[in-house]
């Protein structure tokens, strides 16, 4: 297919390739002019604009940091530039309302949308093992469906519109307290007397096995290999997950959701990544504060 892509940043540029990877014709757009650059390096087609990465494609793939800027570019390139039927695919993560938003600016001009946030990190994107989870109509994830293929190990339908991002924002506000529950325990565990090993082994196969735990442990030399063995560096960022957590409060509050949890984790990670100054670390890093 031909496939559009705005946004190369550390997620998007192995996001693109894997595209292009499995055959696909790339045109590739991005502000840095190094992220375009290796885009060609990958096979993608560089182009000048946003619009060129619009103008004639099959779909219109989307990766962007905020609702603001998805905003931006799809009143300014996409709505204007895509052809009646383009299929456009924004895997940022944003708030749920944006998300629905330019979903409807997308159909009143007979675009197809879905919103497909992804999870994983960097390496799942560069490895094209990201999980994806998807709104919008049946049709749409139909045909969304083997584009994301070639970019993640799963694909999952949320939902109408915006239902893709409300599942990225309710796992990622309980992976985000539970990677602190988890550091908070095997810190008490360490005060405690126990081997963090030995208890690794206990509570992985007990009633406390959890993903933080066993995929991603925060303890160096504890569990299979994870960012606390390279100094907490690579991963998802600590700013990034913040940003996640702020966007779970604003959907709780216009949900009436009560999470005390999500709260807490939120403002723990306010003081990690901002007044800590550890944003760019990765989130499991956590620990480091909870023991100082």
């Amino acid at each position: 297919m031909k496939i559009g892509f705005i946004g190369l940043g550390n997620m998007g540029g192995g996001m693109a390739a894997n595209l292009a990877k499995a055959g696909h014709e790339v045109h590739a757009f991005d502000l840095s002019g190094e992220a375009l650059a290796k885009a060609g390096e990958a096979g993608c087609h560089p182009v000048s604009d946003a619009a060129d990465a619009v103008r004639h494609m099959e779909a219109v793939v989307t990766m962007l940091p905020a609702g603001k800027h998805v905003r931006s570019v799809y009143a300014n390139d996409v709505i204007i530039n895509a052809g009646p039927g383009t299929l456009v695919l924004d895997c940022s993560t944003i708030d749920v309302d944006s998300a629905r938003d330019v979903a409807d600016m997308a159909k009143a001009k007979n675009i197809v949308p879905v919103d497909a946030p992804v999870s994983g990190g960097i390496a799942a994107a560069n490895g094209g093992t990201l999980t994806f989870m998807v709104g919008g109509s049946e049709e749409a994830f139909k045909r969304a469906e083997p584009i994301l293929s070639d970019m993640g190990k799963a694909v999952i339908h949320a939902g109408d519109n915006g239902a893709g991002q409300a599942a990225k924002i309710c796992n990622n506000m309980l992976l985000g307290a539970s990677m602190i529950a988890t550091c908070e325990t095997f810190k008490m565990a360490e005060k405690l007397g126990l081997d963090l090993q030995n208890f690794y082994d206990i509570s992985s196969k007990a009633s406390g096995q959890n993903w933080s735990m066993t995929s991603y442990c925060p303890v160096p030399g504890v569990g299979p290999q994870s960012p606390a063995d390279n100094g907490y560096e690579g991963g998802f960022a600590a700013a990034l997950m913040l940003k996640d957590l702020r966007l779970a409060m604003e959907a709780a509050e216009s949900a009436g959701a009560q999470v005390p949890m999500g709260e807490k984790a939120q403002a723990l990670y306010e003081q990690y990544a901002e007044v800590n100054g550890q944003g760019d670390m990765d989130f499991s890093g956590i620990i480091k504060m909870l023991d100082d």
